[in-house]
């Protein structure tokens, strides 16, 4: 029987060795495959590290951070790679403002994934090369690393461009939680779990209504409870849900339209809600379900806390919005957004957490999509 090699780089190791050549700060979006470099940061240095809401900001914060004179890090999954190419080559290459990629390699190839990761997984490589980014795969020995962290800070010092390593999965070692940490408290009255909450809002939707799902853990949960040919399940391209459901909603006569959006993926376009409010008399229920973490990735906490989406909404011009946290509440909301109709945003508070067995979904993206289209003509 063959066995797997266990990962020779420890999350800690990745960090002390960037910490010990002046590298810092950190900041991007998750992946799980650096997962466990993101937890090490959280518990051992969190000043040092910043959460994004999408990969363009990050490096564009990272080049702020190297204006100031410190040696930034950038961490990122190569399914993002494409909203980092307009701040890396009009930004960091005209400026000559090196920073370190850390860029993870979902869909590489010869090792499955996800149907949205297989075009970013060939080309990953090809793509920084022709962003003029000097890429290699991340060492798993610790020495080696060391060495290779070394000639990227001579090559950016020598070039003023940036540097990138690709992390493969399963490089990174987990990290362990630390002894005596405590999980998130527990609410009084318990949040609705995600699937409950999608369960509430599938039941008060007009059975007409066209129901567009973001990526993730969102979609896959829609699918295995509530799967209807009215329902589109958008995989990968994260935040852009909402839109493609303001997309429908603008040309597609005498049909209610939803999206079951989630706090990362609103957060990663929040200019889509500007959009969907200039566009406020198009009839849209924009439900976003916010459980304050990126929970795909491993649960990485999202910067939701802080951020009033109600009062954004409104600011943008959405007919109304509203906050919520229990089911009656959400049925309610779901019920009076139909029926008043135009723009209008419910966020609902929901609990980290879901089904460890959730499977990944049955029906394949483009068979999903041409189903979808088929049942709005119907």
């Amino acid at each position: 029987m063959s066995t797997v090699a266990a990962p020779k780089l420890a999350a800690r190791s990745v960090v002390d060795l960037l910490h010990d050549r002046g590298f810092g700060p950190f900041t991007g979006v998750p992946c799980s495959f650096l997962g466990p470099v993101i937890t090490c940061l959280e518990a051992e240095h969190p000043q040092d590290y910043v959460i994004a809401a999408n990969e363009g900001e990050a490096v564009a914060l990272a080049a702020g951070a190297r204006l100031a004179g410190r040696h930034p890090v950038v961490i990122l999954q190569n399914s993002g790679l494409g909203n980092t190419v307009n701040p890396l080559t009009s930004l960091c290459h005209t400026l000559r403002l090196p920073v370190l990629l850390l860029v993870t390699w979902r869909g590489r190839p010869g090792s499955p994934d996800e149907p949205q990761h297989e075009l970013m997984g060939r080309i990953t490589p090809d793509l920084l090369t022709a962003m003029e980014i000097r890429n290699e795969v991340l060492p798993e020995d610790p020495e080696v690393f060391a060495a290779r962290l070394d000639e990227a800070s001579a090559h950016m010092a020598a070039t003023g461009l940036p540097f990138a390593f690709i992390v493969p999965k399963g490089a990174i070692a987990p990290y362990p939680k630390p002894a005596g940490s405590a999980g998130p408290a527990e609410s009084a009255p318990p949040l609705m779990r995600r699937a409950e909450a999608i369960a509430e809002v599938v039941r008060a939707l007009d059975p007409r209504t066209l129901l567009v799902a973001t990526t993730g853990k969102t979609a896959r949960e829609l699918e295995r409870d509530w799967d209807r040919p009215e329902n589109l399940y958008v995989v990968g391209s994260m935040g852009c849900a909402s839109s493609v459901a303001l997309g429908v909603a603008m040309h597609t006569d005498d049909r209610p339209v939803a999206v079951l959006d989630g706090d990362g993926a609103a957060l990663m376009r929040l200019e889509a809600m500007t959009t969907i409010g200039r566009e406020s008399g198009t009839d849209l229920c924009h439900i976003l379900l916010d459980n304050e973490s990126y929970e795909s990735t491993g649960g990485q906490p999202t910067a939701s806390a802080g951020v009033d989406f109600c009062a954004v909404a409104t600011a943008v011009g959405y007919r109304a919005a509203g906050d919520v946290s229990d089911a009656r509440s959400l049925r309610e909301a779901v019920l009076r957004a139909e029926r008043d109709g135009g723009a209008q945003l419910i966020r609902v508070r929901i609990a980290a957490g879901s089904d460890p067995n959730l499977g990944r979904p049955a029906l394949r993206p483009p068979q999903s999509a041409a189903r979808f289209m088929e049942a709005i003509t119907q």
